[in-house]
């Protein structure tokens, strides 16, 4: 099979967080390309990048453990085209890892995170947050986003509350939306996928302010609550996800959310910081 055919039969996502090692540049850099498919308003969809950076540290020998949090600071817009980047083990102790990890082009750095990986033991577990009460996956209407949002169609979107708002939602007293959504075409979970699916929300201002409002993700913290078997174990259900806004001002405001499993297993939760022009 050739590269291109290979590249063709690929799932989109493992398309576009595809890395290869560059053994020339040292240990720990690896190489990529931005994918169309995940193509958002300015550079690609933040939960792609967020997934390529997952996918460089699971990919290195010298990982300890699951990813336990990942915190994503997109410095500046990823041109289309080549990427490099660059994973590296800051401290390792005997249960956790350090990493800090670097996306550039052209020497250029665009976005910087630091992951945390570690082996998860047997303890006391118990869950406070509440799944919401919702209708179950197939009985909620397929709502997808407008074809302009090009990473969007790889989600199957079916929302419970807070569609993205159209001309005549206007203004919004609440924040929140909550929608079952999976990869499109369907495609087995795993922690990457997750990532990315952890900023699968359109931004919290537009339904606030019913209309459409720039903005832009600044971070993005997520924590993986599951180890990979059993978010593997998923398989390529739909996730319930859910996020609302605390603050909105000068220019920014917050977004937190939850996914859970269909089985009401609390999967990931995520913080984000996103700027705003209104």
């Amino acid at each position: 099979m050739t590269e291109a055919a290979l590249s063709e039969a690929l799932h989109p996502f493992d398309r576009a967080v595809a890395l290869e090692a560059a053994a020339d540049r040292g240990e720990g850099v690896v190489t990529g390309h931005t994918d169309p498919a995940y193509t958002n308003m300015v550079g690609p969809f933040g939960g792609i990048t967020a997934a390529v950076l997952v996918r460089a540290v699971l990919d290195d020998a010298r990982r300890l453990g699951d990813v336990l949090s990942l915190t994503v600071n997109y410095a500046a817009p990823i041109a289309d085209g080549a990427f490099d980047v660059t994973a590296i083990p800051v401290r390792t102790n005997r249960s956790t890892q350090h990493w800090i990890v670097q996306l550039t082009q052209d020497d250029v750095v665009t976005t910087t995170a630091t992951i945390v990986t570690g082996v998860r033991r047997d303890t006391w577990s118990d869950t406070e947050a509440a799944m919401p009460a919702v209708p179950p996956a197939e009985d909620v209407p397929l709502r997808p986003m407008p074809d302009f949002v090009a990473w969007a169609r790889n989600y199957e979107m079916r929302f419970v509350e807070g569609a993205l708002p159209d001309t005549d939602t206007g203004a919004q007293p609440d924040s929140t939306t909550t929608l079952w959504v999976r990869e499109r075409p369907s495609r087995p979970l795993d922690v990457p996928a997750l990532a990315a699916l952890s900023d699968v929300f359109y931004p919290r201002i537009l339904r606030r302010r019913g209309t459409f409002v720039p903005a832009g993700t600044v971070s993005l913290t997520t924590y993986f609550h599951a180890d990979a078997e059993t978010v593997e174990a998923q398989g390529d259900r739909p996730l319930l996800a859910t996020a609302r806004a605390g603050v909105f001002g000068g220019g920014y405001f917050d977004q937190s959310a939850r996914l859970w499993s269909p089985d009401g297993a609390l999967l990931a939760t995520s913080h984000q910081l996103v700027y705003f022009k209104h």
